[in-house]
């Protein structure tokens, strides 16, 4: 705001100093200062490298690029407006999928930081979740960092990790921006139960900066499906209550982007998302059904740009 407060006190100087030419000239000239100091703002901000994500995604994995035609890294990554020097949180990393190209793509300069369920959460899935499982949870940050090391790809940026719900309140109003990239959908099925999708919108949004923004991608159910289908135990979740949640919690909805939709998905509500590659939950011995749900593809999932308010 200095740039153009300065730019502006300088052409208004100029045209005192020369005197008054009318009304139609000053509100020219205040037209064209403040285009000017705007076109100098907008250079001065940081912008997407496309050809340094393009050079970081094809030096990726075949097994990664055989997703690419699903998931769109490119375009999801330049609709969301990460760029390099960023301090990034990405919900629910996982084996990295995204954080390998974030973490090279972010540089020396930013920073990634990997954000797992709450400790408290784990019990609510029961069968796989015994205690020996859960134990071994609570060293899950420590460990991802260090998995993490491998996927620097030359960057010498900072990684961290923590979970939701302990969250390091040093760490307030410092992030640039929170991924929740299918990460919604298990916090929004046992919110009931902890609470723990607010509590993942509360963490998100004290982390971030004023403006920090926020990105969703999520399998997205039709809106005319049950509401009970629709929250979270199938892993679909309807677009118009996404926005809500987040709306509640103090963000506002940007732009919504089409890259990741598959109008071939329409799923009933006795239907999974876990019926679809690469789970095929259900049809891995049924070569007709495998071939049907193969030719649906992924899921149709919603992509949506929050910043907060």
């Amino acid at each position: 705001m200095k740039l153009r407060t300065l730019f502006l006190a300088g052409v208004a100087l100029t045209f005192a100093a020369c005197g008054n030419n009318g009304a139609d000239a000053n509100k020219s000239a205040s037209e064209a200062a403040l285009k000017a100091s705007t076109q100098a703002e907008t250079q001065m901000m940081p912008k997407v490298d496309s050809a340094k994500l393009s050079t970081i995604l094809a030096a990726q994995s075949d097994d990664m690029k055989a997703r690419y035609d699903a998931r769109h890294p490119q375009e999801t990554i330049e609709f969301f407006g990460i760029t390099p020097g960023m301090t990034v949180a990405e919900a629910l990393p996982g084996g990295g999928w995204y954080s390998k190209i974030l973490i090279p793509y972010l540089g020396d300069e930013g920073q990634l930081i990997g954000v797992d369920y709450s400790i408290k959460m784990w019990p609510e899935f029961g069968g796989f979740a015994n205690a020996e499982f859960i134990e071994n949870r609570k060293t899950w940050a420590s460990e991802w960092v260090e998995d993490a090391q491998d996927w620097r790809g030359g960057s010498d940026g900072e990684i961290s990790a923590f979970t939701f719900g302990d969250r390091n309140p040093d760490m307030d109003g410092k992030v640039d921006a929170v991924l929740f990239v299918r990460a919604l959908h298990n916090m929004a099925r046992f919110e009931d139960e902890g609470g723990y999708l607010s509590e993942a919108l509360a963490d998100t949004y004290a982390m971030l900066k004023p403006g920090g923004l926020v990105g969703v991608v999520q399998h997205q159910g039709p809106e005319t499906n049950d509401d009970e289908w629709a929250q979270g135990d199938n892993g679909y979740l309807k677009k118009s209550d996404v926005i809500a949640k987040f709306k509640a919690a103090g963000f506002e909805l940007v732009k919504e982007s089409a890259v990741n939709e598959n109008p071939k998905d329409v799923p009933t509500n006795e239907e999974v998302v876990w019926r679809l590659p690469q789970s095929l939950r259900g049809s891995r011995d049924n070569p007709e059904l495998k071939a049907k749900m193969e030719a649906i593809g992924e899921s149709n999932r919603m992509t949506l740009l929050f910043k907060k308010v």
